[in-house]
């Protein structure tokens, strides 16, 4: 009898950012693959819109903020004492910051926010979670980067920036921990159809489809499923790395 890797019968994987988009798609994904699951953010309805679709329990919400390190470590540790293990995280939190925007009229305050929330979240986030997983020798963790991490999109500087420095952070992580049975990935979507892009210009979106070659936005659930995989055992021989969904644009 084959064991299908992708089961997570048996496994707690917390999903930051599950209130919508990219996360929520992969909340119901992973948890129709068995996983006990806990779902953060710091959006409370949305929350609480997916507790009530997916029928989960309270202690399976949590709220989280990813700009306050003391947050996200007492998410953390809040699972574990509840759970009793973390065996995956999937961390699709974040904001897009300005678009269309010159960088001499970028605003420090709202730069520092996009990379705080964007990178140093991402940074708190595996800092906290880490040793845990080290303890038990196990550990899946996935982060929702950009392709705009790797080519970056004119006029999104902030967001630009969280999304490389996440993508050099997790490369240098992924070596740290490769003995560690634990992998650490990087998600480098393009365009997805999600709230997230509901504020981003007009121009801004025009450029960024102009360069899929198949011509659209992704799908939250095409996304969530190159999470699934990430955070599952079949993900076992692959870390510090960035996978694409760009629909062509990214071809290397």
């Amino acid at each position: 009898m084959t064991t299908d890797l992708r089961d997570f019968s048996g496994q707690v994987v917390l999903l930051v950012g599950a209130a919508s988009g990219i996360g929520r798609s992969a909340a119901e994904l992973i948890l129709s693959r068995g996983a006990t699951i806990v779902i953060a953010d710091l959006d409370q309805a949305g929350l609480s819109s997916l507790q009530s679709d997916l029928g989960i329990n309270a202690n399976q919400v949590k709220c989280v903020d990813m700009s306050d390190q003391k947050s996200i470590q007492a998410l953390v540790a809040n699972v574990i004492s509840e759970h009793g293990q973390i065996d995956a995280v999937v961390n699709t939190a974040g904001i897009v910051g300005p678009t269309n925007t010159k960088l001499e009229d970028v605003d420090w305050a709202i730069f520092e926010k996009t990379v705080t929330i964007n990178l140093f979240g991402t940074i708190w986030l595996t800092q906290a979670v880490i040793p845990h997983m080290k303890s038990r020798k196990y550990g899946r963790i996935a982060h929702v980067a950009s392709i705009a991490g790797k080519e970056g999109n004119p006029g999104m500087h902030p967001y630009n920036t969280s999304k490389s420095g996440m993508i050099g952070f997790i490369k240098g992580i992924g070596k740290e921990v490769a003995t560690e049975g634990i992998t650490i990935n990087a998600f480098a979507p393009a365009v997805i159809r999600t709230p997230m892009n509901a504020g981003t210009s007009d121009e801004t979106l025009k450029y960024m489809l102009g360069r899929i070659p198949m011509g659209r936005v992704g799908e939250p659930e095409e996304a969530a499923e190159m999470l699934a995989f990430m955070v599952s055992k079949a993900c076992s021989f692959t870390t510090g790395f960035t996978f694409d969904a760009s629909g062509g644009r990214a071809t290397y």
